[in-house]
């Protein structure tokens, strides 16, 4: 499985923004993702050749995202070309925005997980507190409505057509 979480800009390249404040703040959000890394990444999988046990596997290597960190981990996930079955996930693999839209033509499936808005907001501010993001529920709640869910209201509003929708409760 492929997560988007690896492609979160790392926190000295944030630092960097012209505004470092809302990057931070809006951490999560389409910009303050390496989104063109992704798409290559998931355009490199495309056309990796599949091969055998007789054959010499290959390796490509996609970053994960360390919480205790708070920062990606580079080349942390290998991905073989023994594989048959690659996942692909993240809150913007389906969003109907350059250059995140290439991700869905790339696919051969597309699903969307989605859940009633209080429901996810009630889940993100839990983890939140358990990442160590916020200290108290009241700012973890506070958070989910200022960042996440603008984010998942972006997703839906600008959502490519899905081939699966799951409702989770």
């Amino acid at each position: 499985m492929i997560l988007q979480d690896g492609f979160h800009y790392p926190k000295r390249v944030l630092s960097a923004f012209p505004d470092p404040e809302l990057a931070f703040k809006r951490r999560g959000a389409p910009f303050t993702f390496d989104a063109e890394s992704f798409v290559t990444l998931v355009k490199a999988i495309k056309s990796m050749q599949m091969t055998t046990i007789k054959q010499r596997e290959e390796f490509l290597y996609a970053p994960s995202f360390d919480h205790a960190l708070k920062d990606p981990v580079p080349d942390a996930i290998p991905i073989s070309s023994r594989n048959r079955l690659i996942i692909i996930e993240g809150n913007y693999t389906l969003l109907d925005q350059k250059p995140w839209n290439e991700i869905a033509r790339l696919c051969e499936e597309k699903w969307f997980v989605d859940a009633d808005r209080e429901v996810v907001k009630l889940r993100l501010a839990q983890r939140h507190l358990l990442a160590g993001i916020e200290t108290s529920e009241l700012a973890a709640k506070q958070r989910a409505e200022e960042n996440d869910l603008p984010n998942g209201d972006l997703i839906r509003k600008m959502l490519i057509a899905p081939d699966v929708v799951i409702k989770n409760s």
